[in-house]
């Protein structure tokens, strides 16, 4: 078995739970968070340890959460970036590798066994490859167990390739969001989910590939986006069939239904509530990148959006459909940014947010602590921003363009 590549134990955290009498969990609004904090609330659920997950948007709003009053004792892990507080909690800030990594790291300095299966969709929801780098032990691990199986076709969360298709948002491509349209495009190959061979999936694979490259707006960057859906590890004891699924399905509801998200990580029993929650996630997403405007500037392109998950929307842009490094998709008071580069990406959302606070002057109406009515949070090659909905379109995309 490959070396378990591990950072630092971090002492100190390690003894404040294990002394704890309860342990908040403050996450990120990514499936990478998710699955990490679902990861630490079983290591304590072991320990019967009590714990509470919940989940903040951005940045300041996790800071708030941070200081709300904990009794002696309490022990409070912020899992993504949050402001500095005057009690400084335990921090995975999962800015070099993904949250859930350094969650395995913890869990395991506790002394209990991460599941391998929610680390690797964490992983894959990450951006990440799984059995990549440090999660190659876990990969093997699954393996030998027999919890994930490597197979042809395309990774999606059910067993009927149509609905997994259609509302994927791993990939774009001109059928995408549209479950009759999706059946149509694939009505040369076998897709009765009883009766799948690995011939009948790899066809299904080759077919996804070709419609998404072939697409007339497809960019360059599809071939390598729509390759890391293909050829999927299936999940037979999980809840969802694929890893990639499990990490599509945990991305899509953290941010709009985020119980459900936890809930589906923990192993409870949320299956079909999560997975319609992940149909109308990936429905509206893919309705609003086909009917967008897109607007192409140097850098970046600007996709105009009314009421879809913006965040999504950024990413399937930037990975199908734009031609510049960077992707905007712009709400009524929130934005997205996706890029292919995360280099500088922190650097640049604190930029922008504090350069619309200045345009936007702070109101009774702001968020305690907002700059502004500005708020922001930034991931693993993506950043959010929340706004007053006074904001002029214009003043945003000539901020983004002038920092990013």
């Amino acid at each position: 078995m490959a070396t378990e590549g591990r950072s630092a134990p971090s002492s100190s955290a390690t003894t404040a739970l294990e002394s704890a009498g309860f342990v908040r969990l403050i996450a990120r609004a990514d499936g990478d968070a998710i699955a990490a904090s679902a990861l630490l609330a079983r290591a304590l659920a072991d320990r019967d340890t009590p714990y509470q997950i919940t989940v903040g948007r951005t940045i300041a709003e996790r800071a708030r959460r941070m200081r709300a009053p904990t009794a002696d004792g309490d022990a409070t892990v912020v899992v993504g970036t949050a402001d500095a507080t005057t009690d400084e909690p335990i921090r995975l800030p999962a800015t070099d590798r993904p949250a859930v990594l350094e969650a395995v790291d913890l869990v395991r300095d506790l002394g209990a066994t991460p599941d391998p299966v929610l680390a690797l969709a964490g992983v894959v929801a990450a951006g990440g490859d799984p059995g990549a780098g440090e999660s190659e032990w876990l990969l093997e691990s699954a393996l030998e167990r027999g919890l994930v199986d490597r197979r042809p076709g395309v990774a999606v969360p059910t067993a009927d390739p149509v609905d997994g298709l259609a509302h994927s948002t791993r990939l774009h491509a001109p059928w995408s969001g549209d479950p009759e349209a999706t059946r149509e495009a694939l009505a040369d190959v076998a897709v009765d989910p009883d009766a799948l061979e690995a011939d009948d999936r790899r066809a299904i694979g080759s077919l996804v590939a070709l419609d998404t490259v072939g697409a007339d707006t497809a960019t360059d960057a599809a071939a390598e986006a729509v390759g890391r859906a293909l050829r999927p590890y299936a999940t037979p004891e999980a809840a969802v069939a694929t890893l990639g699924g499990f990490a599509d399905v945990l991305a899509a509801l953290a941010r709009t239904e985020p119980g459900t998200a936890t809930a589906l990580a923990l192993g409870h029993d949320v299956r079909e509530r999560a997975l319609e929650g992940w149909r109308d996630h990936g429905r509206r997403a893919h309705a609003a990148l086909a009917d967008a405007s897109i607007d192409r500037y140097d850098g970046l392109v600007v996709v105009d959006v009314d009421d879809a998950p913006v965040e999504t929307v950024a990413r399937l842009a930037v990975d199908y459909r734009s031609p510049e490094p960077a992707a905007l998709a712009l709400g009524e008071d929130e934005a997205a940014i996706a890029t292919r580069d995360a280099d500088a990406l922190g650097a640049a959302l604190e930029a922008i947010a504090r350069d619309l606070a200045d345009a936007v002057p702070a109101t009774d109406a702001a968020e305690p602590d907002a700059d502004g009515g500005v708020e922001y949070d930034v991931g693993h090659r993506r950043g959010y921003l929340r706004f007053d909905p006074g904001l002029e379109d214009e003043t945003i995309v000539t901020t983004a363009r002038e920092l990013l």
